[in-house]
């Protein structure tokens, strides 16, 4: 796969986010019209925040895609990581948005009209979100793109609020208890936190430079230890992700008596195979004669 296709998926992906939540925010509100229920409301407003989010994941994508230019010479990458940040922020706006829905409702709850109805409409969207934040995800995953886990994760809590809001419906009407609406409006803003708590972690964190995993580490050696014939060893080996793109930086050993010609040989035999490892590596190899005490953690060639 080209990297122009790697990056039309997600975008495909981002841009059928936005009508497709619109739809499930039009169902979700008529559930709510149709009972005059506090949990389908809250299910409903974080539906809108849904709207926005996938608006901002779609821009984001566009933008982290745009070839690497002259003020931005390792590329946009990063952007995804801000357009996560933004959906997790949008998740716990949500669930204080339930708060004061389900407060409002709790000392002087009322018996929602026509449940059956609501709920009825309510599935329907649920499995629309459903299936496609398992797609979203699923992708995301497989094209490295942090903003497009970030909207299926974010579709996913909403999916798991809805079924709070089913399964707190179906209590008040086999109990006739009317406090169960608002009750589990209130259990479903607090998961929601955590949700947006766990994903704007996440985000900060690739905005932070986190190194790739102690696999995808593991690999480079890997590969350095394969392919390097020729050099003494590798030492000083770091890692950073951000977003699609893996960017790695060593130093490659060398006798002082080496040819230019054949340091440089090597160094292409070993950017092509970390490359074919790590989808989306960009390398910078420092070459170095043997002698110089190295600094970091050092991958001897067997």
């Amino acid at each position: 796969m080209s990297t122009a296709e790697k990056h039309s998926i997600p975008r495909k992906l981002a841009l059928a986010t936005i009508p497709l939540s619109i739809l499930v925010l039009a169902i979700k509100l008529a559930a709510w019209y149709l009972t005059g229920s506090v949990a389908l409301l809250s299910d409903a407003l974080e539906s809108i925040v849904n709207v926005v989010a996938s608006v901002a994941a779609f821009v984001a994508i566009v933008y982290a895609s745009k070839p690497a230019d002259h003020d931005h010479q390792f590329g946009h990458h990063k952007a995804e990581y801000i357009s996560a940040v933004i959906e997790g922020v949008a998740i716990v706006l949500a669930a204080l948005l339930i708060f004061k829905e389900a407060a409002s409702e709790l000392f002087h709850p009322d018996m929602p009209n026509d449940i059956h109805i609501g709920l009825a409409v309510n599935v329907v969207a649920s499995v629309i979100n459903g299936v496609w934040a398992y797609v979203l995800v699923r992708a995301g995953r497989a094209a490295r793109s942090p903003a497009l886990v970030a909207d299926g994760k974010h579709i996913r809590t909403d999916v798991i609020t809805s079924i709070g809001v089913v399964a707190g419906l179906a209590l008040a009407l086999a109990t006739g208890y009317a406090i169960f609406d608002p009750l589990i409006a209130i259990a479903v803003a607090l998961h929601i936190v955590y949700a947006g708590w766990q994903l704007i972690s996440e985000s900060v964190g690739g905005l932070m430079d986190t190194a790739l995993s102690p696999d995808e580490i593991a690999t480079i050696e890997r590969a350095i230890i394969e392919n390097g014939s020729g050099s003494s060893g590798a030492h000083d080996l770091r890692t950073r992700r951000a977003g699609s793109a893996a960017f790695i930086d060593f130093h490659l050993v060398v006798s002082e008596n080496m040819p230019v010609g054949e340091a440089h040989d090597i160094c292409d035999r070993l950017e092509a195979a970390i490359k074919h490892a790590i989808p989306g590596a960009s390398l910078a190899i420092h070459v170095e004669p043997e002698g110089v005490k190295p600094h970091g953690v050092r991958v001897r060639l067997s």
